[in-house]
């Protein structure tokens, strides 16, 4: 009888083999974290009740255009802000802040607030995500700004108040973006437009959610609201 004949090992990948599927699939997490999503945490309650503290969201890059990191370029987008949607933003204000904020103001719109409801063309707007809670309401003269862009022109007598402005012309290019906790939120009313440019992405669902400003041990296990993960703001 003859001598049983080794079986053949199975090939092992080659080195090369094995860093060239990592790399692409390093490449395929960067194309997706650079293009199409990207995670946020929100980190204060000015969208609140619609995005609470502690609330991780991931955001549509591709629909408004992704900026290709280190540079100026832009991949154009395939959809353009409306009234209603939430964003995320950099402010003109700041090199640093990434803001999440709702578009209330378009390019033509003319907007203005009365006693803290926010008008449209003299039409007062239906806003069902907002809160209110009553605070003083007194001249802020950061809001100043806005005489540059008041129907009518500029007026020596302009004192705009948090709950009492405009009415405004929004120019072209540009949006107004206001949080829905309208008593604790700097947002266009203080520090101006958003240019189309500024934006980075569309808020789509939040995969995560916990209570930040808890007080227990370990709140991102035991304080976790899982009535919130993967549900869409609105």
């Amino acid at each position: 009888m003859g001598k049983n004949k080794p079986k053949a090992k199975g090939r092992r990948p080659s080195w090369t083999r094995s860093l060239l599927r990592s790399a692409c699939f390093v490449f395929c997490l960067l194309t997706i974290r650079v293009v199409a999503l990207q995670g946020f945490t929100i980190t204060s309650g000015s969208m609140e009740p619609t995005l609470l503290v502690g609330d991780f969201v991931w955001a549509n890059k591709a629909a408004m255009g992704s900026r290709i990191p280190f540079t100026d370029i832009r991949i154009p987008g395939y959809s353009d802000p409306r009234r209603g949607d939430i964003l995320v933003f950099d402010p003109p204000h700041s090199d640093s802040l990434i803001l999440v904020k709702r578009v209330v103001g378009l390019p033509g719109d003319t907007l203005a607030m009365r006693a803290g409801i926010l008008y449209r063309s003299d039409h007062p707007q239906v806003e069902p995500y907002v809160v209110v809670k009553g605070l003083p309401d007194n001249f802020s003269p950061p809001m100043l700004w806005q005489r540059s862009i008041l129907v009518g022109g500029p007026r020596a007598d302009y004192a705009p108040t948090r709950d009492n402005w405009g009415p405004l012309v929004i120019p072209e290019g540009h949006y107004f973006m206001m949080g829905d906790n309208r008593d604790d939120s700097l947002d266009s009313r203080t520090w101006g437009l958003v240019e189309r440019w500024r934006f980075e992405g569309w808020v789509v669902f939040r995969y995560f959610s916990y209570n930040r400003d808890s007080h227990r041990p370990f709140p991102f296990i035991r304080e976790i609201r899982w009535s919130r993960i993967g549900t869409r703001p609105r």
